[in-house]
């Protein structure tokens, strides 16, 4: 397999899951959830728990709930000051520098997040798109809409595009409609269960596979491994 395109997921794969920022978008989302079903905070970590593996994101979960107006929830998940809780990781962008191969970010979160967290760490200028959840109609990974808008923004497709993410639903998605993917990390977070339907094989789609790795750190053996494969 020649790897053309590389698709990464940005939280908790560019980063590590460890940080100030993800314990904040966390508490942010369940703090919403709270709100808007009118519950404490810790009846909506319960609540979020048993519903979560059955939608993609938090997002479409609660637009099933009935919110109408994703605007709200974007502002109080992702403040502005939000990269507060972020650290520099000065090997990354020499890390990307290496790779040599056309990069683009999908992600679930609104563009100003990623731009946000790509300008933080120092890498806005390798990546050549961004695909948040609004340019997929609100319905993200692990969905086909999403890959096919993403691989579609980096004018590549299934057979020479590579995707990279932390979620082992997401990977799936994308192993789902015949790519290959990377799951970096242990991917064994709670609301990481479920694979949807509508994420499933389209009819006709050779299911492809997904790799393991700890960080995407290891991504240049398991890049040279492809390009051996016929």
């Amino acid at each position: 397999m020649k790897v053309a395109h590389l698709i990464f997921d940005l939280d908790d794969t560019l980063y590590p899951s460890s940080s100030g920022m993800n314990k904040a978008i966390a508490h942010n989302m369940i703090a919403f959830v709270a709100e808007f079903l009118h519950v404490p905070y810790e009846q909506a970590v319960k609540i979020r728990l048993e519903r979560l593996c059955h939608f993609g994101s938090t997002l479409e979960w609660l637009m099933s709930e009935g919110l109408t107006d994703a605007e709200p929830y974007f502002a109080a998940v992702h403040p502005e000051n939000e990269t507060d809780g972020l650290v520099k990781a000065p090997g990354l962008r020499p890390f990307l520098q290496s790779l040599h191969i056309p990069m683009t970010i999908l992600t679930n979160a609104p563009s100003e997040h990623a731009e946000r967290v790509l300008k933080f760490l120092e890498v806005r200028d390798l990546f050549d798109s961004i695909t948040d959840i609004r340019d997929c109609g609100l319905k993200g990974k692990p969905y086909a809409v999403a890959f096919e808008t993403a691989l579609k923004r980096a004018g590549g497709t299934v057979q020479d595009s590579l995707f990279i993410d932390d979620q082992k639903k997401y990977t799936a998605g994308y192993e789902n409609v015949g790519g290959v993917a990377v799951q970096v990390g242990s991917g064994g977070g709670a609301y990481q269960t479920a694979v949807l339907p509508d994420a499933s094989k389209p009819t006709g789609v050779v299911k492809g596979r997904t790799y393991h790795l700890d960080s995407i750190y290891n991504l240049p053996d398991l890049l040279h491994r492809l390009g051996d494969l016929v």
